[in-house]
């Protein structure tokens, strides 16, 4: 029997690829994203409204204002700010750039999935370093490091797990790096720390040609939509970005709804209060329905059905019991977790609901 004709086929290995499935969105309670719960300031919904008479206008291709405003909120260097469509395009343009054939991109265990889908779409090959109580255990991947090593990507702190390194223990990664690797610290969830031992990393950029830090506006700014991120560089390193990135990758509303978002402080420090109450409080009550939760720093909590009180280790019946109520949260079989859900902080009045509704499932 004659096969049907797909077409011309792909370059070797990228039919290999799993390809990246994001959080549902058909529900009434949106919990799977890690979106900002109190949604984006007000100031940006205005200025990103305010855009909307220049649509017939190409952007400004090199985000000039919005690079100022985010070397001003963060004191950088604005020639060495690149901004992308989602720090999730700044990752792949890394990739693209810097591995190939016979290149290992390393990352550690349960780090982002873009990591190794962006490895084996340029024919490099994806190297994991296990995890130690699900952080990042920088032993071991100084461990998997090899003389084809070009890339590695520390998520800090790191979804799906919620966990962190110390600046200390970052920047002895680095130190056990060889020069003509790259260490590429994803913050994207940086905004949401207090802790003093925790640095997003820009002072290793600053001292070493070998660094990059990136960034996103799709977090604790809720700007998910429009995509927009950006990265801390090197200048050698901004330039290549620069070489192979659109020429138009990041519209004008996203720079306009940026440079707003970045200038509402007032915003931004509630959006981080709220996520700390409430996800303090969302960890007391799931704790108290004889689930475990694992240690969470972000917007998010992992939540592990095995071995529960309850006798349930099901934590898939628990994601289609709670998506029968029209909550969405997000399952992880993809990171290697099948008995965790992860559940994004929301409103007060989201997250009494997913109480109320574990609660129920538990009794079922």
């Amino acid at each position: 029997m004659t096969q049907p004709n797909n077409g011309p086929a792909p370059r070797p290995g990228i039919l290999d690829i799993a390809p990246y499935v994001g959080g549902e969105h058909a529900g009434h309670i949106r919990l799977a994203s890690n979106e900002g719960a109190l949604g984006p300031s007000p100031r940006a919904v205005e200025a990103y409204k305010a855009a909307a008479g220049e649509l017939h206008r190409y952007p400004d291709g090199g985000s000039a204002k919005l690079r100022k405003a985010i070397a001003e909120r963060f004191g950088l260097d604005a020639d060495r700010v690149v901004c992308g469509a989602g720090s999730d395009e700044l990752i792949a343009l890394l990739i693209r750039a810097y591995a190939g054939p016979g290149d290992e991109v390393l990352y550690s265990q349960h780090g982002f999935l873009m990591y190794p889908i962006g490895a084996k779409s340029v024919g490099a090959t994806p190297v994991q370093a296990p995890e130690t109580n699900l952080t990042t255990d920088v032993d071991s991947l100084l461990a998997h490091v090899t003389p084809r090593t070009r890339l590695v990507f520390v998520a800090n702190p790191n979804n799906p797990t919620g966990t962190y390194i110390t600046a200390d223990e970052m920047a002895r990664l680095h130190a056990g790096l060889p020069e003509n690797a790259i260490l590429v610290i994803d913050a994207a969830y940086a905004e949401y720390m207090n802790h003093n031992d925790y640095s997003a990393g820009q002072e290793l950029v600053d001292r070493f040609p070998n660094v990059v830090m990136t960034r996103t506006f799709s977090k604790i700014f809720a700007l998910g939509s429009v995509r927009l991120g950006w990265a801390y560089c090197p200048a050698g390193i901004a330039d290549v970005l620069n070489r192979v990135r659109g020429p138009f990758n990041v519209s004008s509303a996203a720079q306009i709804a940026g440079v707003a978002a970045l200038e509402d402080t007032a915003f931004l420090e509630r959006s981080r209060s709220h996520n700390t109450e409430w996800r303090e409080w969302f960890v007391q009550q799931v704790q108290g329905l004889g689930l475990k939760t694992h240690p969470s720093v972000t917007n998010f909590v992992l939540v592990d059905f095995a071995g529960q009180t309850a006798g349930k280790d099901d934590a898939e019946a628990a994601r289609l019991f709670l998506k029968g109520r029209g909550i969405l949260v997000r399952q992880m079989p993809a990171y290697g977790l099948p008995s965790c859900l992860r559940v994004t902080i929301g409103t007060e009045a989201e997250m009494r609901e997913v109480v109320q509704a574990l609660k129920d499932f538990l009794a079922a």
